[in-house]
């Protein structure tokens, strides 16, 4: 037999066996979170609540199979796109939901990416030798030289929120290292 499809088969059960399990589940937007963080996630919440990732078909296909014994999962369906998680519980939800929330991680602004807040550096003398300056430039900053460092002489707004991140923008913040984002996983609806 397939190993593949042993594994579906495997997933299948466990997401199912959680929607009898468990009265409450959570769903969550996984977007931009790592692994590392991932696991720390599932290591808070060991006791109080089980996460679930993976294949969205997967996901539907066990909700779709679990309909007959509890038909208001339908609601869930149409929320399961890119990439979701569900988070099994039956210990009060707003405990949960705080845990989820809390665990969020400092990011680097990254050439592409969606702003999730807007970004501004403030005046200073930065760590960045003259030979750096026309990169400033660039960017319309106003700097001097100060005992051989650039420093920026006011306050700029680098990025905007919900606007796309341009490449200088990401490489200026990398050299000053400022992480202006925090990714964890975000609440999108709570099924009781």
């Amino acid at each position: 037999s397939n190993p593949k499809f042993q594994k579906k088969i495997k997933y299948l059960a466990r997401a199912v066996s959680y929607f009898k399990q468990y009265s409450k589940v959570l769903i969550c937007d996984a977007d931009n979170v790592g692994s590392k963080q991932m696991q720390s996630i599932r290591a808070e919440m060991r006791g109080d609540a089980t996460l679930l990732l993976g294949k969205n078909t997967m996901m539907r296909k066990a909700i779709r199979g679990h309909l007959e014994n509890n038909p208001n999962l339908e609601k869930l369906l149409p929320l399961i796109k890119q990439n979701v998680g569900f988070v099994f519980t039956d210990k009060e939800l707003l405990e949960i939901r705080d845990k989820i929330l809390a665990n969020k991680v400092p990011a680097a602004a990254r050439a592409g990416a969606l702003a999730p807040v807007s970004c501004t550096v403030p005046a200073q003398v930065t760590p960045l030798g003259p030979e750096k300056t026309s990169f400033f430039q660039a960017l319309g900053i106003a700097t001097k030289i100060t005992k051989g460092s650039i420093e920026i002489l006011t306050q700029q707004h680098l990025i905007k929120k919900n606007e796309r991140v341009g490449p200088s923008e990401a490489a200026l913040l990398t050299m000053l290292k400022v992480f202006p984002f925090s990714y964890g996983m975000l609440l999108t609806k709570v099924y009781d």
